[in-house]
Protein backbone atom coordinates (compact mmCIF):
# COMPACT_ATOMS: atom_id res chain seq x y z
CA UNK A 1 0.00 0.00 0.00
CA UNK A 2 1.56 3.56 -1.22
CA UNK A 3 0.77 6.30 1.33
CA UNK A 4 1.03 10.05 0.00
CA UNK A 5 0.92 12.90 1.65
CA UNK A 6 0.88 16.34 0.48
CA UNK A 7 1.30 19.95 2.08
CA UNK A 8 2.94 23.61 1.50
CA UNK A 9 6.26 24.35 0.36
CA UNK A 10 7.65 27.86 1.77
CA UNK A 11 6.33 29.75 -1.03
CA UNK A 12 3.16 28.67 -0.18
CA UNK A 13 2.44 26.35 -3.37
CA UNK A 14 0.89 22.58 -3.07
CA UNK A 15 3.83 19.77 -3.03
CA UNK A 16 4.37 15.53 -1.97
CA UNK A 17 5.72 15.99 1.13
CA UNK A 18 5.33 11.80 1.78
CA UNK A 19 5.61 9.28 -0.46
CA UNK A 20 6.27 5.69 1.34
CA UNK A 21 4.95 2.09 2.03
CA UNK A 22 4.24 2.39 5.67
CA UNK A 23 4.54 -1.04 7.12
CA UNK A 24 1.75 -3.29 8.73
CA UNK A 25 2.10 -4.67 12.43
CA UNK A 26 0.70 -7.64 13.13
CA UNK A 27 -1.06 -7.45 16.43
CA UNK A 28 -0.26 -11.31 17.90
CA UNK A 29 -2.74 -10.50 20.75
CA UNK A 30 -5.83 -9.38 18.62
CA UNK A 31 -5.87 -13.19 16.99
CA UNK A 32 -3.09 -11.82 14.23
CA UNK A 33 -4.57 -8.57 12.92
CA UNK A 34 -2.47 -6.86 10.26
CA UNK A 35 -2.93 -3.02 11.49
CA UNK A 36 -1.28 0.11 8.79
CA UNK A 37 -1.16 3.52 10.77
CA UNK A 38 -1.72 5.92 8.00
CA UNK A 39 -2.01 9.30 9.56
CA UNK A 40 -3.05 10.68 13.02
CA UNK A 41 -3.70 13.96 13.98
CA UNK A 42 -2.24 15.79 15.65
CA UNK A 43 0.53 14.38 13.93
CA UNK A 44 2.87 13.28 16.42
CA UNK A 45 4.96 9.67 17.79
CA UNK A 46 2.64 8.35 19.82
CA UNK A 47 1.96 4.87 21.80
CA UNK A 48 -0.32 2.47 19.72
CA UNK A 49 -3.51 2.44 20.48
CA UNK A 50 -7.13 2.15 19.04
CA UNK A 51 -8.52 5.65 20.14
CA UNK A 52 -6.69 8.86 18.56
CA UNK A 53 -5.80 11.58 21.02
CA UNK A 54 -8.64 13.99 22.46
CA UNK A 55 -9.74 16.06 19.93
CA UNK A 56 -7.78 14.07 16.92
CA UNK A 57 -8.34 11.52 14.62
CA UNK A 58 -6.85 8.23 13.47
CA UNK A 59 -6.63 6.85 9.59
CA UNK A 60 -6.18 2.95 9.35
CA UNK A 61 -6.31 -0.23 7.29
CA UNK A 62 -6.99 -3.53 9.22
CA UNK A 63 -6.66 -6.78 7.53
CA UNK A 64 -9.19 -9.46 9.43
CA UNK A 65 -7.81 -12.88 9.22
CA UNK A 66 -10.71 -15.38 9.10
CA UNK A 67 -12.47 -15.94 12.24
CA UNK A 68 -10.99 -19.47 12.61
CA UNK A 69 -7.65 -18.97 12.41
CA UNK A 70 -8.31 -15.46 14.52
CA UNK A 71 -9.96 -16.48 17.36
CA UNK A 72 -7.52 -19.47 18.29
CA UNK A 73 -5.00 -16.98 19.63
CA UNK A 74 -7.01 -13.40 20.33
CA UNK A 75 -7.15 -12.10 23.93
CA UNK A 76 -9.30 -9.73 24.09
CA UNK A 77 -8.24 -8.14 27.67
CA UNK A 78 -4.89 -8.34 27.19
CA UNK A 79 -5.15 -6.90 23.49
CA UNK A 80 -7.63 -4.16 24.26
CA UNK A 81 -5.76 -3.04 27.44
CA UNK A 82 -2.14 -2.94 25.12
CA UNK A 83 -4.00 -0.30 23.08
CA UNK A 84 -6.13 1.45 25.48
CA UNK A 85 -9.07 0.23 24.93
CA UNK A 86 -11.53 -2.19 27.39
CA UNK A 87 -13.00 -5.02 26.08
CA UNK A 88 -16.38 -5.39 26.49
CA UNK A 89 -17.57 -7.43 29.82
CA UNK A 90 -16.93 -11.13 28.94
CA UNK A 91 -20.41 -12.41 29.90
CA UNK A 92 -22.24 -9.13 27.61
CA UNK A 93 -19.63 -10.48 23.98
CA UNK A 94 -21.29 -11.45 21.47
CA UNK A 95 -17.95 -11.88 19.97
CA UNK A 96 -13.67 -12.49 21.33
CA UNK A 97 -13.04 -9.24 19.61
CA UNK A 98 -16.22 -7.14 21.38
CA UNK A 99 -15.34 -3.80 22.43
CA UNK A 100 -16.55 -0.05 22.78
CA UNK A 101 -14.43 2.87 21.94
CA UNK A 102 -15.40 7.08 22.65
CA UNK A 103 -15.02 8.05 18.50
CA UNK A 104 -17.21 8.08 15.68
CA UNK A 105 -16.06 5.52 13.05
CA UNK A 106 -16.09 5.73 9.50
CA UNK A 107 -15.56 2.23 8.10
CA UNK A 108 -14.93 0.86 4.28
CA UNK A 109 -14.64 -2.17 3.23
CA UNK A 110 -12.05 -2.20 0.39
CA UNK A 111 -11.98 -5.84 0.18
CA UNK A 112 -13.34 -9.45 1.54
CA UNK A 113 -16.55 -9.47 3.47
CA UNK A 114 -16.82 -9.22 7.26
CA UNK A 115 -19.84 -9.23 9.78
CA UNK A 116 -20.34 -6.51 12.17
CA UNK A 117 -21.59 -7.23 15.14
CA UNK A 118 -23.34 -5.17 18.21
CA UNK A 119 -25.13 -6.19 21.19
CA UNK A 120 -28.36 -6.87 19.54
CA UNK A 121 -28.09 -7.90 16.02
CA UNK A 122 -25.10 -8.16 13.17
CA UNK A 123 -25.04 -7.17 9.73
CA UNK A 124 -22.99 -8.53 6.86
CA UNK A 125 -20.34 -5.89 4.70
CA UNK A 126 -18.70 -6.48 1.74
CA UNK A 127 -16.20 -4.80 -0.35
CA UNK A 128 -17.74 -0.99 -0.86
CA UNK A 129 -20.10 -1.28 2.13
CA UNK A 130 -19.77 1.56 4.37
CA UNK A 131 -20.52 1.77 8.33
CA UNK A 132 -20.61 4.63 10.88
CA UNK A 133 -19.91 3.31 14.18
CA UNK A 134 -21.26 5.69 16.77
CA UNK A 135 -19.03 4.53 20.33
CA UNK A 136 -21.37 1.52 20.47
CA UNK A 137 -20.25 -2.56 21.41
CA UNK A 138 -18.94 -3.93 18.29
CA UNK A 139 -16.75 -6.69 16.92
CA UNK A 140 -15.63 -7.69 13.56
CA UNK A 141 -16.51 -11.70 12.70
CA UNK A 142 -14.75 -12.67 9.46
CA UNK A 143 -16.19 -15.96 8.46
CA UNK A 144 -14.99 -15.91 5.30
CA UNK A 145 -12.02 -18.36 4.10
CA UNK A 146 -10.09 -15.26 3.21
CA UNK A 147 -8.83 -11.40 5.17
CA UNK A 148 -10.89 -8.67 4.71
CA UNK A 149 -9.27 -5.08 4.38
CA UNK A 150 -11.31 -2.32 6.00
CA UNK A 151 -9.98 1.42 5.95
CA UNK A 152 -11.23 3.39 9.26
CA UNK A 153 -11.01 6.97 9.92
CA UNK A 154 -11.92 7.41 14.10
CA UNK A 155 -12.75 10.94 15.16
CA UNK A 156 -12.62 11.41 18.89
CA UNK A 157 -16.01 11.64 20.63
CA UNK A 158 -14.92 11.89 24.18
Amino acid sequence: MKRVVTGHDAQGRSVFEIEDEPQPVVLEKAGGLRLTELWTTPNVKRARRIEPDPGGTAFRVIDYPPDRERLKSIDPEAHFASMGAQAAPAEKRRHPGMHRTKTLDYAIVLSGEIYAVLDQGEVLLEAGDVLVQRGTNHAWSNRSDRPCRIAFVLVDAS
